[in-house]
């Protein structure tokens, strides 16, 4: 990698790191926010403030989180992906120093939606300066990968130590105060958004997406839906048509991918160390005074494992069309589900097999379909591209969550691994016609 490249990895791995750090950190505060508030006043009314409060105010962070995704799309083609990134950081972290002075149930509501608004323009912004910053894009998707699990694994664990030794006031400011410092050290960075997109003589743009030995991939050898598109989104006029662009193209086919992603990873863990519980290979162990919870010790190596699926991903997609290696890749989500509940049956060694082929997979497709995702976009919308994405992923894979508490309430966890199973599936059939119209 060259200078730029590692300015761009630098920036996006560290934002990466930080949303789900933070994101991560929210439930471990719900059950003390939940002791130290008694009410939510909303001046005109006030209501007890108990665990369906506090899941609605949870929830409109998080909703905020993947819907904002799109609009922050638009804006990282408008206003360029750096200066979006460093507000995204400034934004996180300013809502976690509100939310450790916040005096009521109603400024912590309000901390945590600004929290969302903040965190949500990250994914479009920094996916789109990698794929068109960042000459070896999938070593560079893969890196960026590889610092989102580590925030997703590390971050709570780190939180929850934290938690044993001071209040979680202190452990918020505690977790702003060094993404603050970076923020500010990052608005002084240079780097060149564009150094991976070229021009030729006739004024088309050409993406360079060279690996080690690999061949360059140039945009308009791919179905970007149309046009060329080198500009910007400018306007609601340029939404429209840069959304129309990208849905009459191979986009269309590769947003159901990104939603079956998205469904399948928060149906799966939302709800996975509850599954983990029930289960005697995975109770609690006494060590002295302390009790060890050992399906959140479980729960948290399946998402470290992660990292391997991650960097896995992005190699690949630096040597192989991606869209050809998803297809195989959701077969095998589709099989690992089916086979998850009755290896965690059988004890902790068959769940540390499953389980880490689980994780790894997990992560496996996230640097697919981002490559994906720039292989079959024009770089001008390239971030109204990755807003659509993450919308898909965040937003309407949010309902994952939903649909995998339900079916545990009125079912069982066998009917939600079938049911994620048949999303899987749906992902194959989604990357297979994709693969197909590619060729």
């Amino acid at each position: 990698m060259d200078r730029n490249d590692r300015a761009v990895v630098g920036l996006a791995t560290v934002g990466h790191a930080s949303v789900h750090t933070f994101e991560l950190a929210i439930p471990l505060f719900i059950p003390l926010w939940l002791a130290e508030f008694q009410r939510l006043d909303l001046g005109v009314a006030a209501v007890p403030f108990d665990a369906a409060v506090a899941g609605v105010l949870v929830t409109v962070g998080y909703g905020l989180f993947g819907v904002g995704a799109l609009p922050g799309g638009v804006l990282a083609d408008r206003v360029g992906s750096k200066r979006l990134i460093v507000a995204s950081l400034f934004g996180m972290s300013a809502s976690f120093v509100v939310l450790a002075a916040a005096p009521s149930v109603l400024a912590v509501g309000a901390a945590l939606a600004c929290w969302g608004v903040a965190a949500s323009v990250y994914h479009p912004a920094g996916l789109s300066m990698l794929s068109r910053a960042a000459t070896e894009r999938g070593r560079a998707f893969a890196y960026h990968g590889i610092a989102g699990n580590l925030g997703i694994a590390l971050g709570p664990f780190v939180v929850a130590v934290a938690l044993v030794v001071a209040d979680w006031r202190t452990v918020a400011l505690a977790l702003a105060a060094p993404i603050l410092v970076v923020a500010a050290l990052a608005t002084r960075i240079d780097v060149d958004e564009r150094a991976a997109v070229g021009s030729d003589g006739d004024g088309q743009s050409h993406e360079a997406t060279a690996s080690d030995g690999g061949a360059e991939i140039d945009s308009e050898t791919t179905d970007s839906g149309g046009a060329d598109r080198t500009s910007s989104v400018e306007s609601f006029a340029d939404f429209r048509v840069g959304s129309r662009e990208l849905f009459v193209g191979g986009f269309a086919l590769i947003f159901p991918v990104v939603v079956a992603s998205g469904l399948y990873y928060r149906g799966i863990l939302t709800f996975l160390p509850e599954v983990l519980s029930t289960y005697d290979a995975f109770a609690a162990i006494a060590v002295g005074d302390l009790s060890l919870e050992t399906y959140r010790y479980a729960y948290a190596g399946l998402l470290a494992v992660g990292v391997v699926g991650q960097y896995a991903g992005g190699r690949v997609s630096d040597h192989v069309r991606p869209e050809r290696a998803l297809a195989p890749a959701f077969l095998g989500l589709a099989v690992l589900a089916v086979l998850f509940l009755p290896a965690v049956a059988l004890g902790v060694g068959p769940f540390l097999v499953l389980g880490g082929l689980l994780g790894v997979a997990l992560f496996f497709v996230q640097p697919l379909y981002q490559a994906a995702v720039a292989d079959h976009t024009p770089p001008g919308t390239r971030g109204l591209s990755y807003g659509y994405t993450y919308l898909g992923v965040f937003g309407v894979g949010a309902l994952g969550g939903a649909v995998a508490g339900g079916i545990l309430e009125y079912a069982n966890a066998a009917a939600l691994f079938a049911t994620l199973g048949a999303v899987a599936l749906a992902g194959a059939v989604a990357a297979f016609t994709l693969a197909r119209r590619g060729g």
